[in-house]
């Protein structure tokens, strides 16, 4: 046995990793239903230029990252995005999902949707806070 210093992974040694604490989590938590699932905005030629990626586990929806191109911005294209991965959450029996930003993203844009901040990391990166929030989604009357 030995302890290899500090250094990126081989991908066959990060999966090594990932298998083994699923595997830990799972004997205790059952069967982790996982699933990845993007939304993207693409020009009348296929080229993305805006899309928000998640993942779905442990029964919640964790929104991984939005972006939409800046020549887009500011024409509701991310209120959509958010509510096209809302309703699918939805279809998927999925109501709480998480999400980070930080300060120079788009905070006010996730507390408009209804998103409540339950943690933050200040100088994460350095000079900024970084913002963790969640949303509990709720069926359409």
């Amino acid at each position: 046995m030995k302890l290899t210093t500090p250094q990126p992974p081989k991908e066959h040694e990060f999966e090594a990793l990932k298998l083994g604490l699923n595997g830990f989590n799972e004997s205790i938590t059952g069967t982790v239903h996982r699933e990845k699932v993007a939304t993207f905005i693409k020009d009348d030629t296929g080229v993305v230029i805006g899309g928000i990626l998640g993942e779905i586990n442990w029964h919640w929806l964790h929104i991984q990252g939005l972006w939409v191109d800046k020549s887009m911005s500011g024409q509701g294209w991310g209120s959509q995005l958010m509510e096209s991965l809302e309703c699918y959450a939805m279809t998927r029996g999925i109501t709480n999902i998480r999400l980070e930003t930080t300060a120079f993203q788009a905070l006010d844009f996730y507390l408009k949707l209804g998103y409540s901040i339950f943690g933050k990391l200040p100088d994460m990166p350095k000079g900024y806070t970084s913002y963790f929030l969640q949303k509990q989604l709720k069926a359409k009357e």
